[in-house]
C-alpha cells in the first residue's frame, strides 16, 4: 500500500496544501487569539532575510529608520475623515488600562500616518528640513475576519515608510522610486516573483491617498496577491495635522507626503508562488540556508568531513548549515529539507568519501549527481544563480500563460476563474468594476498597454488587470 503524500497535492486542494506546508515546514503556528500567528524560527529566518534585503534598499533610497508608539490616541484618526472611515472596521481599541477606564480610547496601531504626522508637524519648520524620509519596522493590528497565516492575520509584521516633501512632484517621484527601485527590484531579483506594477483604481486606493501604486504577483493557483503598495498621500494628512513649512519665498506651505509598506504577507507569497507538492522552494538569493551539508551515517570520519565542507562553503560566502543528526534516519531528514526548500543538499556517506565525492541534490531544478569534493566551492555558486533564474522564469511563464486579453465583463470573470484578464479600463470603468466585485473578482491594478504604470486612471490605452485575489 502506497504511503499517503506528506502534503495535500496542490491540484487536489490548494488552500489545504498551503496550510500543510506552513505546518510541516515549521514556518508558523496559529496564535492563541483568533487571527494571530506564532512565527517559528525557520519562518522568521525567511522574514529576517527579507528585512535585510529590503532595509538595504530603503536606506539606499535615503530613508532612515525610526520607531513610533504602538498606541495611538483615537482622536488622531478622526482628524482625517477618509482614513478613519477606511480603517474603522479593522480597528482594535483599548478602553481600559491600569484597572480604570481611559479618558480617551487608544487605538492599537493599524498604520502610522496619523501619529507620524503628529511628530512631522513638530519636526518640519522650513524647506531646509525637507525631504524628511522615515521608515519603521514594526507590528500592526487590523482585526481580520477571515485570517490565514502570513496572508491575512490580525497582527502582522511590516515596514512602513513615511515621507514629507516640498512639492507634489517630489513626493510623486519618491513614491514611484520606492515602488520600482525598492519593492520591484527586491521582489523580482531576490524573491524571484515576476510582479506586475500598476496603480490602484479609486475604489481600491489606500484610505486617504490620492494615488496608490501596487505590485501584484500571480500565485500557483492563478489568484493574485498584493505584494506591496506605495501611496501618494497628497496634502490630506498634512492639512489635518498642520504639517507645514516656511518656503524659500517666505510662504507657509503644507508638505506633500507618501507612505509605503510591505509585510510578512510576502512569506505567504513566497510559499504560493514557488512551492510544489514536495514543499517550499526558496530562491537562493533569499534563502537563510542556501546549502545544507548532510551526514548520511554516524561515522566519525563522515561527520568530521561534513563539518569541514560546511566551513569551506561558509568561507566561500555561502550560507550553509551542517546536518550531522545521524541519530535521525537520513530519509526523514532529506524529506524535512525538501519541505523547507533549501536550494542545495550536499549528502556525504562512507562510500562517497572513498570516491572523493558527495551527492549533490538540487531542490529547484531537481535531480542528484555525484560531485568531486574539491569542486563544491566553484560549482555551487553557479548552481544557485541558475536556480534563482529558473524560479523567476517559471513565475513569468505562469503569469504570461494564464493571462488573457478580453473585451467584456463576462469574459473577464470567466478568465479570473483560472488566472488573470486584461480589459480596457475605458470599457470596464467603475460600474464594471462594481459588477465584477459582486462575483468576487477585483481590478488588481491599472497598467498601460506597454506594461508600464499609467500617469492617471483615465490615461488613453489603460488596461485593467482583473483577478480573484487573496
Amino acid at each position: 500500500m502506497a504511503k499517503p503524500p506528506v502534503l495535500t497535492p496542490q491540484a487536489v486542494d490548494f488552500p489545504r496544501w498551503y496550510q500543510d506546508l506552513v505546518n510541516k515546514a515549521e514556518l508558523a503556528d496559529n496564535g492563541p487569539v483568533r487571527g494571530t500567528m506564532v512565527i517559528r524560527p525557520y519562518g522568521y529566518a525567511l522574514w529576517e532575510r527579507m528585512q535585510q534585503e529590503m532595509d538595504a534598499r530603503i536606506k539606499d533610497a535615503g530613508a532612515q529608520n525610526a520607531y513610533f508608539p504602538l498606541f495611538i490616541p483615537q482622536s488622531y484618526l478622526t482628524r482625517e475623515a477618509e482614513h478613519v472611515e477606511g480603517f474603522a472596521p479593522e480597528l482594535a481599541v483599548v478602553t481600559h488600562g491600569g484597572g480604570k477606564e481611559l479618558e480617551e480610547p487608544i487605538v492599537v496601531r493599524p498604520t502610522s500616518e496619523t501619529i507620524i504626522n503628529e511628530y512631522f508637524s513638530k519636526w518640519v519648520q522650513s524647506y531646509r528640513d525637507l525631504p524628511l524620509l522615515i521608515n519603521q519596522w514594526a507590528n500592526v493590528v487590523r482585526w481580520e475576519m477571515r485570517p490565514r497565516v502570513f496572508l491575512r492575520t490580525t497582527e502582522f509584521l511590516w515596514q512602513e515608510g513615511h515621507t514629507a516633501h516640498a512639492t507634489y512632484e517630489d513626493a510623486r517621484d519618491y513614491a514611484a522610486r520606492i515602488h520600482q527601485d525598492v519593492y520591484a527590484d527586491f521582489m523580482v531579483n531576490v524573491l524571484g516573483i515576476d510582479v506586475v506594477l500598476g496603480r490602484k483604481t479609486a475604489k481600491e486606493r489606500f484610505a486617504g491617498a490620492i494615488n496608490t501604486l501596487t505590485l501584484e504577483g500571480m500565485m500557483g493557483d492563478g489568484k493574485a496577491l498584493q505584494m506591496g503598495t506605495s501611496h501618494e498621500l497628497g496634502q490630506n494628512f498634512a492639512k489635518a495635522f498642520n504639517t507645514s513649512y516656511l518656503s524659500g519665498e517666505g510662504k507657509q506651505e503644507h508638505v506633500w507626503q507618501t507612505s509605503w509598506g510591505v509585510s510578512t504577507r510576502m512569506v505567504g507569497g513566497l510559499i504560493m508562488s514557488h512551492g510544489d507538492d514536495n514543499g517550499l522552494r526558496v530562491p537562493p538569493r533569499l534563502a537563510a540556508v542556501q546549502v545544507v551539508v548532510v551526514a548520511i551515517k554516524g561515522d566519525d570520519t563522515v561527520v568530521d568531513k561534513v563539518h569541514e565542507i560546511g566551513a569551506r562553503l561558509k568561507a566561500a560566502g555561502i550560507r550553509v548549515q551542517v546536518d550531522a543528526r545521524t541519530d535521525t534516519p537520513f530519509g526523514r531528514r532529506a524529506v524535512d529539507w525538501e519541505l523547507k526548500g533549501v536550494p542545495v543538499r550536499v549528502e556525504v556517506g562512507p562510500r562517497d568519501l572513498e570516491n572523493g565525492t558527495a551527492m549533490l541534490a538540487r531542490r529547484i531544478a531537481g535531480g542528484k549527481e555525484p560531485v568531486a569534493l574539491d569542486a563544491l566551492e566553484a560549482l555551487i555558486p553557479k548552481i544557485l544563480e541558475e536556480d534563482q533564474a529558473q524560479l523567476l522564469r517559471e513565475s513569468r511563464e505562469r503569469r504570461e500563460s494564464r493571462t488573457v486579453d478580453v473585451t467584456t465583463i463576462e469574459e473577464a470573470a470567466e478568465a479570473a476563474a483560472t488566472g488573470w484578464a486584461r480589459i480596457p479600463w475605458a470599457d470596464l470603468g467603475p460600474e464594471g468594476e462594481a459588477k465584477l466585485a459582486q462575483q468576487s473578482v477585483s481590478v488588481r491594478c491599472l497598467i498601460a498597454e506597454d506594461g508600464s504604470v499609467p500617469d492617471a486612471d483615465d490615461a488613453p490605452g489603460t488596461l485593467a488587470v482583473v483577478a480573484r485575489a487573496y
